[in-house]
């Protein structure tokens, strides 16, 4: 029977990599200038696939805007294939509700231009998540393609049931974490197998000869796929001619210009009974282990802290505050949150946010950042004067209070300690020139406060006097309001606050006394942490030792700093050979309580450490002559500096969990710290919060790794556990971890941060900035559970990152009660992702999923509003039922009517 050879046009454009964004920019301008004159000129070109991501249209607009016409007219008529995604980006450092916008953006934009590509396009991610497969589902996809994950063998090498993460054809089952399964097609050969088809004879018989052959070693069926462009390739412009001599010289094989539909419909009528199954995530894990390139998750950390901050803002703070908002103003902020996701996710493909690229284009990348956090925080500020405008504040008795709103916008009870600055005492410069108002605010007593909730109770907070300060308003019919005012800061425990929800308190003045002008520092020589649930002791090696009251086990020789140096680059970690690693044990120079009340405590630590300076000349030169990583010989110079790290550990009085935040001013170059916590737990597998999944992971490699490290990468947390106990660690930002197997336990090693001179991967690339030189400070959390409370810490470790929010108000009446739940959320086992607007009907949409293994139950409330389930793409109404029940994994979207 004859082949059919399909060869696909296509470039995969990395929008900024190895050039800044905006020389790659130009060169897609003239890309695509080719291919729209390819598609006027030469009909038997039919076909360009546009790497599946709708924002190269915008870009090429953004220079050629008068090509629009020409465009629609070669997207609708089937020529420039483009979507499904808005960009392509990296899965596991990117959150599960970024996924699905990448979704429904992209497929909003195709919509646009008429036309999208139905295929799950994953050609060059780092690793493919466990839920892709039901994601593709619900987007009505039955394939995906990609290009790493997964080891090919061959035909002739049929795998066994033992290999999970290998595959005969590259063509193959994939079931996801639900069980969901489509159809995975490899990229066996690469996205650039067809790349460059010779048109001269001789040339075209030695190409295709070898190339068919590397095909027909691993295709299930007689389609073969050959990808005609690689990274940043110009179209082939004498590919018609190309593939006429082909066709010309294998007489047994039909050559084709085609497409994805093309090719995937003959794909599916053809494929056999037999193919493998593979399941889950695919990271490669049957591999070496080297070339995963899952260190990126450490790479130039401060991208990643910053992609966390603003993602808690979009996702949890600023669209939920819309969402509530819009039940008094009718309005909702459509396009701005799409302007602010938008710019966000133009940071979210592999070699922008894994951050291996060239300096520029993260600097670049930091503007993104910043534009995308203006916006949500507007939208938040904007949606919560919204809100507390319309919430009644005004009540007998507190006429010369000031009132404030604290807000949980989480889908969980929580309990924490909020903090607000509020304005008491303004004097506006219309009223007084600045300077006087300053100067009078500063001299005069201050009064002393007291805070009481909308009951009229007093409760617990402290109240510190900060003096005067600037500050403005912008009222939206009249010119800005400079001022002077007492700046008073309150800090506020919460406790069992429930979801989405808002509590109003009042900052009433208590004439009697004056408050107390700053916040001391203890002077109590109790360097201990203690509530009702977990307590913590400082032990003389610099190490700490915490107990779970409630299971009475204690876990020490917690908060331990390793540093070791690092010779590799942006993509993946390398130790020099032989050199052993520098503790912090026994380096404790400082330990102080550093501040305390009645509802919280925090201590400090301070340890130093004697870090080299940077590699040796070897390594410049193993660089610039492009040695392989492994092959590196470079060591690290005699010479130290100190390595300063202040950390706080802080403890609230209704806190299951402990706080960290190492602050630390790096100097050194080629170096990688990560900080150790011992679990005192021997077990085979662990947990970490990935992408709509808690996955489950080998604690083990297989017989292929070679690779001493075996690096994973986390959003929320990281448990190790038992049946009756377990550890979780909780970082913010800080996705890179390992899971160390020692003799008698595993201990969980948290990267801060490494600092590497070069880019890596093809040629040589100095990146400085990536030595990640200046102040950083890395948060974290740390609680324990017993054997009956693992959803209830997950929980918590879900939402730890967000914030208890509080915005000032005036006292008012209004038609919101003072204290009111938006969404009601029951179910221990489901997380939130998303409170928002329907783009088209503005009705509520909320999407959840189950982070355990089992069948879960659950409950959601919204005054009058009842739950649809959804589509998760089009968020259009799939069922009229609420069954109330997940399946273990299980995502869910609801619109609320």
């Amino acid at each position: 029977m004859m082949k059919t050879v399909h060869i696909i046009s296509h470039s995969h454009w990395d929008r900024e990599w190895y050039l800044p964004y905006e020389k790659h920019h130009m060169l897609l301008v003239e890309l695509i200038d080719d291919v729209l004159e390819l598609f006027e000129t030469d009909p038997e070109f039919k076909s360009f696939y546009l790497d599946g991501q709708t924002i190269i249209l915008d870009d090429y607009l953004a220079v050629r805007p008068q090509k629009k016409p020409l465009l629609e007219k070669h997207i609708q008529n089937g020529n420039l294939k483009i979507g499904p995604f808005y960009i392509l980006q990296d899965a596991f450092l990117t959150s599960s509700e970024s996924n699905v916008r990448n979704m429904l953006i992209g497929h909003r934009e195709s919509k646009k231009w008429g036309s999208k590509v139905d295929i799950g396009y994953y050609p060059d991610t780092f690793g493919n998540v466990g839920q892709t497969p039901q994601l593709m589902k619900q987007l009505g996809f039955d394939i995906a393609a990609y290009g790493r994950g997964v080891k090919p063998t061959g035909f002739a090498n049929k795998t066994t049931e033992e290999d999970n993460f290998v595959s005969s054809y590259s063509e193959m089952k994939w079931v996801g974490v639900d069980q969901s399964e489509i159809i995975g097609l490899l990229f066996a050969n690469w996205y650039s197998n067809g790349n460059e088809v010779p048109v001269a004879e001789k040339e075209a018989k030695i190409f295709w000869d070898q190339k068919l052959k590397d095909a027909e070693a691993y295709a299930s069926t007689d389609q073969l796929l050959f990808m005609n462009g690689c990274d940043h390739q110009p179209v082939q412009k004498d590919l018609s001619k190309a593939i006429e001599v082909a066709n010309e010289l294998y007489l047994d094989y039909n050559f084709v210009h085609s497409n994805f539909e093309d090719y995937m419909y003959q794909v599916m009528a053809e494929l056999p009974e037999d193919l493998d199954t593979v399941k889950g995530e695919l990271t490669s894990q049957e591999t070496e282990g080297w070339y995963t390139l899952t260190n990126t998750a450490s790479s130039r950390i401060y991208l990643k802290q910053e992609n966390h901050q603003v993602s808690v803002l979009l996702e949890q703070i600023a669209e939920p505050l819309a969402t509530m908002a819009y039940e008094v103003t009718g309005e909702y902020p459509h396009d701005q949150l799409d302007y602010a996701w938008k710019t966000y996710m133009q940071n979210h493909p592999h070699d922008s946010i894994c951050g291996c690229s060239v300096d520029e284009v993260h600097a670049g990348m930091m503007t993104r950042f910043q534009n995308a956090k203006n916006v949500g925080e507007y939208v938040k500020d904007e949606s919560m004067d919204k809100l507390t405008s319309h919430i009644k504040t005004a009540q007998a008795g507190m006429e010369n209070a000031v009132p404030f709103v604290v807000f949980n916008t989480t889908g969980s009870k929580k309990d924490g300690v909020a903090s607000i600055s509020l304005d008491t005492e303004k004097i506006y410069f219309s009223e007084q020139f600045p300077t006087a108002s300053y100067q009078e605010i500063k001299e005069a007593a201050a009064p002393n406060y007291k805070i009481v909730n909308a009951s009229g109770k007093e409760v617990e907070a402290e109240i510190i006097n900060e003096g005067p300060r600037f500050g403005y308003e912008l009222p939206k019919d009249a010119f800005r309001r400079p001022y002077i005012s007492r700046n008073i800061t309150v800090q506020l425990p919460v406790d069992q606050m429930v979801s989405y929800s808002w509590d109003t308190y009042y900052l009433v003045p208590v004439n009697e006394e004056t408050v107390h002008e700053e916040n001391q520092e203890s002077d109590k020589t109790d360097i201990t942490l203690k509530n009702d649930w977990v307590s913590l002791e400082i032990n003389s090696n610099g190490t700490i030792s915490v107990t779970d009251l409630e299971q009475n086990r204690t876990y020490s020789n917690l908060l331990v700093f390793e540093d070791v140096g690092d010779i590799g680059n942006e993509y993946v970690f390398k130790q020099p050979n032989n050199e052993k690693p520098i503790y912090s044990l026994n380096k404790l120079v400082d330990a102080k309580v550093s501040k305390e009340n009645t509802f919280f405590k925090e201590l400090t630590l301070v340890h130093e450490m004697d870090i080299p300076v940077r590699a040796d000349k070897q390594l410049e030169i193993e660089q610039q002559a492009v040695v392989e990583f492994r092959n590196r010989k470079a060591q690290r110079v005699k010479e130290t500096k100190p390595l300063r790290i202040e950390t706080t550990i802080s403890l609230a009085k209704n806190s299951r969990h402990f706080s960290f935040s190492s602050t630390l001013h790096n100097e050194m170059k080629d170096h990688r710290l990560r900080v150790l916590f011992p679990t005192g737990i021997q077990t085979d597998v662990h947990y970490a919060d990935s992408i709509f999944e808690t996955v489950k992971r080998e604690n083990k490699v297989s017989s292929a790794w070679t690779n001493p490290t075996n690096p994973q990468r986390a959003h929320r947390f990281i448990n190790v556990r038992r049946d009756s106990h377990g550890m979780i660690l909780a970082p913010q930002g800080i996705p890179e971890y390992e899971v160390i197997s020692e003799s008698d336990q595993q201990t969980i090693g948290l990267t801060l941060f490494r600092a590497v001179g070069e880019m890596g991967d093809w040629g040589y690339f100095p990146t400085p900035e990536a030595q990640c030189q200046g102040t950083y400070t890395f948060d974290y959390h740390l609680s324990f559970h017993g054997k009956d409370d693992v959803e209830k810490a997950y929980k918590e470790a879900i939402y730890s990152p967000i914030p208890l929010l509080i915005h000032q108000t005036d006292l008012h009446d209004g038609t919101m009660k003072s204290t009111e739940q938006f969404l009601s959320v029951d179910g221990e086992s489901i997380a939130v992702t998303a409170l928002k607007r329907n783009a088209g009907t503005n009705n509520p949409v909320t999407r959840f999923y189950n982070f355990t293994s089992t069948n879960s139950s659950y409950k959601l409330e919204m005054g009058s509003y009842k739950p649809v389930e959804a589509t998760i793409l089009e968020e259009e109404v799939q069922s009229h039922g609420n069954t109330q029940e997940v399946k273990p994994f299980e995502i869910k979207t609801h619109i609320w009517k």
